[in-house]
């Protein structure tokens, strides 16, 4: 875009419109412009990642080890995985946005707050006045594990419909980044399907981490299969686990069984192993990664905090997949950015700066 600094900005204006818009007035030609800062993209920019899926409200006991009807009382901590994935970036220095469906309640209004306080591009977020923000409450046991309990009959997130998208957004991405939630009922489903589509056209890198949530689906038959209906497509997948034997149908956490998940289209497979550490596939190359033993009070986020580690390290440079050494170095960090998350209590309060993240690598 034409530089327009000869312009004189209409400051009575700035105070009317949201922190993202930039507003430009010019008295010559009588012609005003309203520009989304957010998608401006001045040489030198970092590449946008963007984040597609669901936000809510998770209730985490103050207590770990007890039931929910044990609980004391709750800790109200913003979450939902794609969210998390896109401030975890942000606070280790990239750049991103988020698109997604908010109840228009007073929840909703909170979380697009921390979108935007945490520097979180929101200009895809929409608001729905008939449905209200998700609510999970989130059972801690003793080694910090969860267990959840989902209020959304429907929730706002699951109502977005594919022509309440904005595409511009989605087109500027050079990372897509989506779970599987989404995938659960219409008109969201569709939703993302369009989203998915328009970014791999616009040339962006698709990642994809499941999140699998068994509580939400009508069986575990279509769990599977609406999480496999949309895998050959990512170029990126991060799977638990936990994740890899519901999916593999296998208890045995080897290479064999997570190599039955590759496609041709894949770039990188990751396999998070909790306090093991990680294991990759790439088309050339395999191992693993050790991981950071901490004191874990709550693994809430802990894989979203990885996964946007990687994705803020390999959005400038997407060679790193195919240069092991590279890729290990990064998902050493992943990994760090992981262990540091599971050491606070809830999500998005616990996902680490470069500089945290830093210092802790130097003390290992």
């Amino acid at each position: 875009m034409k530089q327009l600094a000869s312009s004189p900005v209409k400051q009575e204006s700035i105070k009317t419109l949201p922190s993202f818009i930039l507003y430009y007035y010019s008295p010559i030609f009588d012609l005003s412009i309203i520009i989304p800062t957010d998608l401006m993209a001045p040489t030198g920019e970092k590449p946008l990642i963007v984040s597609f899926g669901e936000m809510l409200i998770d209730f985490v006991p103050t207590e770990s080890g007890v039931s929910l009807a044990e609980a004391p009382g709750f800790l109200k901590a913003p979450g939902g995985a794609p969210a998390n994935v896109a401030i975890a970036v942000s606070r280790l220095g990239g750049r991103s946005a988020f698109v997604g469906k908010l109840g228009d309640d007073e929840f909703g209004h909170m979380l697009a707050g921390i979108l935007r306080k945490n520097g979180v591009a929101d200009q895809g977020i929409n608001f729905d006045t008939g449905a209200r923000t998700a609510l999970a409450f989130v059972t801690l046991k003793a080694d910090g594990d969860r267990e959840f309990m989902f209020y959304r009959n429907p929730s706002a997130d699951m109502l977005l419909r594919p022509d309440e998208l904005d595409l511009e957004l989605i087109r500027s991405a050079k990372v897509f980044h989506y779970g599987s939630i989404s995938l659960i009922v219409e008109p969201c489903r569709s939703a993302h399907l369009k989203a998915m589509e328009v970014a791999k056209e616009a040339g962006a890198l698709l990642s994809y981490d499941p999140n699998l949530r068994e509580p939400l689906w009508p069986s575990k038959e279509e769990a599977k299969t609406q999480i496999m209906s949309i895998w050959d497509k990512a170029e990126i997948i991060k799977v638990s686990d936990v994740e890899l034997e519901f999916l593999t149908g296998s208890n045995k956490i080897d290479d064999e069984t997570a190599m039955s998940l590759w496609h041709p289209n894949l770039k990188l497979l990751l396999v998070t192993l909790g306090e093991k550490g990680c294991r990759y596939y790439a088309k050339n190359f395999r191992g693993s990664v050790d991981p950071f033993h901490v004191n874990a009070v709550d693994t809430t986020g802990a894989g979203d905090s990885f996964v946007g580690a990687l994705l803020n390290k390999i959005a400038d440079d997407h060679s790193i997949l195919e240069d092991e050494e590279r890729l290990r170095k990064v998902l050493r960090f992943a990994n760090a950015c992981g262990a540091i998350t599971t050491t606070k209590k809830g999500a998005i309060p616990a996902l680490p700066s470069e500089a945290e993240v830093l210092s802790f690598l130097e003390k290992k």
